[in-house]
């Protein structure tokens, strides 16, 4: 039987593994549709992860923000 993974594991897998999560691979990847919440408890937990805001349009052509995680180093 597989074991479930914690939306916490999932988020520090794709970042330890993978690199770089936005909100967006984090829906369409694992369901997660509140990643900051998932990484605000990592930080606390002491892992050292960046946020860099990226701009973009949307299929309107409007100007968008959102937010990139990656992790620095490992703290644990």
């Amino acid at each position: 039987m597989k074991t479930k993974l914690s939306q916490k594991d999932k988020v520090l897998r794709h970042l330890k593994e993978i690199g770089p999560i936005t909100p967006v691979q984090a829906f369409f990847n694992y369901s997660i549709m509140r990643l900051a919440a998932v990484v605000f408890i990592l930080k606390d937990e002491g892992f050292n992860i960046t946020t860099t805001i990226l701009k973009s349009e949307n299929k309107f052509g409007e100007p968008v923000s959102y937010a990139q995680y990656k992790i620095e180093n490992e703290a644990n």
